[in-house]
C-alpha cells in the first residue's frame, strides 16, 4: 500500500499541504515507465552498477531519545533538547529488514582508554550509576549522538554495530551493498564546562584505529575500498569517472564506509596523508569533483538549485548523499514535498529519521520517507540504463 493509500483521499486544491508522500512526482515516473524499443539484449541486473541505484538511508541510526530521570536532566542541560532530540530508530537488523534501509549512519566519539563516555552528565545529575555495559568502559569508538546529553543508542560501539550489520548481512545474502556513513564528533565545550566527558582531538592514530576496528569485523572480500576501485596511473576520482563503479555482481553482501567529515585542514586531511588515493584505507573520504579522493560527496538539501546540481553529480559518475528529511523540522514545518525531490535527484543514497510510517504520529502527522513500494531498491531515474528493472535488484530478497 502506497503513502497517500494509507493518508486517505486528499483535496487537490490542498496539494500545496498536502501530506507527506514518497511516490515519484508524475514527470519521474513518466521517465521510469515510458514505452521505449527493447535493446536485442537487456542488461543482466547483476551487470548494473552500484552507482545506478537508489536506495534509502538511516540518518543517526542507532539513535534512542531519553528516557525518564535521564531527559528530564537532559532538557535542564539543554531546553531545547525536544526540538532536536525527539525520535528514534528500529534496530539495525530491523532497519536493514523490516524497513529495507540500506545506508547506516553512526557517530563515532573516540575513546582510547575506555570509560570516558560511561558516566554522562545527565545520568549524574538524575542520582543515576554509570552505564551498566561493559564495552563502554573498554577502549574503543563509542557510538554516541552527543556525548553526556542524547547518548542514548541501539549500540554503542562501532565494533558492535558493525557485528549486527554482518549478522543481517550474513542472513540475507544477496542483497546491494550496504552504505555505512561515519560521523567523527568531539564532546560539546559547553556540556565540558558542566563536568562532562572532554573527547581527545582526532588524529592519524585514532583514524587508523577506526579502520582496525572495521577490519576486525569485516575481512577484505567484504568491504568496497578505494583499492578496490582506483586504476593504474590514474587518482580515484578519474577512476571512477572513467571506468564506472563495480558491478552489483561484484558488489551483494558487501559493505562500503565513507566519512562525512569534509573540507580542507580537517580530518579528511588526517586520514589522506601517508596513504595517497587512499591507499590501504578502509573508508572512502569526502571529496568534491576536482579532488584526487573524489568519488562519494554529500549534497544535504536536495531543494532549490541543489537539485540539478545533484543530478550533475550523478550523471558523471559520483555516488551521492542527500536528505529527504531533517530531525523534526521537515514534519513541523511541513516540507514534505522534500521527499519527492531528493528521490527525483538521482542521488543513490537518500538518508531520512522517518523510513517507516507511524514514527511521526506523535506531531499529528503520517510522514514516511521511502522508496515508492517501500522497495528496498530501485533503478536510479537519473543514472540507470533504460531497461534496468525494480524487482530484479535484490531477487533473493523480493517480497
Amino acid at each position: 500500500m502506497n503513502t497517500l493509500a494509507r493518508l486517505g483521499a486528499m483535496v487537490a486544491a490542498a496539494a500545496a499541504t498536502v501530506v507527506a508522500t514518497t511516490v515519484v512526482p508524475t514527470a519521474v515516473s513518466a521517465q521510469q515507465t515510458a514505452p521505449a524499443a527493447k535493446p536485442a539484449v537487456a542488461t543482466p541486473a547483476g551487470k548494473i552498477r552500484m552507482n545506478q541505484i537508489q536506495f534509502m538511508g538511516a540518518h543517526n541510526a542507532f539513535h534512542r531519545e531519553m528516557q525518564g530521570a535521564e531527559l528530564a536532566e537532559s532538557i535542564k542541560i539543554d531546553p531545547g533538547y525536544p526540538s532536536w532530540g525527539f525520535y528514534s530508530h528500529a534496530s539495525i537488523a530491523d532497519l536493514l529488514g523490516r524497513q529495507n534501509v540500506r545506508a547506516l549512519e553512526l557517530d563515532l566519539l573516540p575513546d582510547p582508554d575506555g570509560g570516558l563516555y560511561q558516566y554522562p552528565l545527565a545520568r549524574k545529575q538524575a542520582g543515576l550509576g554509570p552505564i551498566d555495559d561493559p564495552a563502554m568502559a573498554a577502549p574503543g569508538m563509542k557510538v554516541v549522538h552527543v556525548a553526556d546529553q542524547d547518548y542514548n543508542s541501539t549500540c554503542r560501539t562501532l565494533v558492535v554495530c558493525l557485528n549486527q550489520v554482518k549478522t543481517w548481512s550474513r542472513a540475507n545474502r544477496g542483497h546491494v551493498p550496504i552504505i555505512m556513513q561515519l560521523e567523527l564528533k568531539q564532546t560539546d565545550d559547553r556540556w565540558e564546562k558542566l563536568g562532562g566527558a572532554v573527547s581527545p582531538a582526532w588524529d592519524r592514530p585514532l583514524l587508523d584505529d577506526i579502520d582496525k576496528e572495521i577490519r576486525s569485523v569485516f575481512s577484505e572480500d567484504e568491504l568496497i575500498t578505494a583499492d578496490d576501485l582506483r586504476r593504474p596511473g590514474l587518482t580515484l576520482e578519474q577512476s571512477i569517472l572513467k571506468n564506472g563503479w563495480p558491478t552489483l555482481d561484484w558488489a551483494r553482501d558487501k559493505v562500503m564506509f565513507f566519512f562525512d567529515n569534509g573540507g580542507p585542514g580537517t580530518i579528511r586531511d588526517m586520514y589522506l596523508d601517508g596513504h595517497p588515493g587512499l591507499q590501504g584505507r578502509a573508508v572512502f573520504t569526502r571529496g568534491n569533483p576536482g579532488d584526487a579522493d573524489a568519488a562519494i560527496t554529500m549534497v544535504n538539501d536536495p531543494r532549490g538549485d541543489n537539485e540539478a546540481a545533484i543530478r550533475d553529480l550523478v550523471r558523471r559518475g559520483y555516488f551521492v548523499r542527500t536528505r529527504s528529511d531533517e530531525p523534526l523540522k521537515t514534519v513541523v514545518n511541513k516540507e514534505y514535498s522534500r521527499v519527492q525531490i531528493a528521490l527525483a535527484s538521482g542521488a543513490q543514497m537518500v538518508t531520512t529519521d522517518f523510513p517507516s510510517v507511524g514514527m511521526a504520529a506523535r506531531y499529528d502527522s503520517d510522514f514516511v520517507a521511502e522508496l515508492p513500494g517501500g522497495d528496498a531498491v530501485r533503478c536510479n531515474p537519473v543514472s540507470a540504463p533504460r531497461d534496468c528493472h525494480d524487482g530484479k535488484l535484490e531477487p533473493a530478497l523480493s517480497r
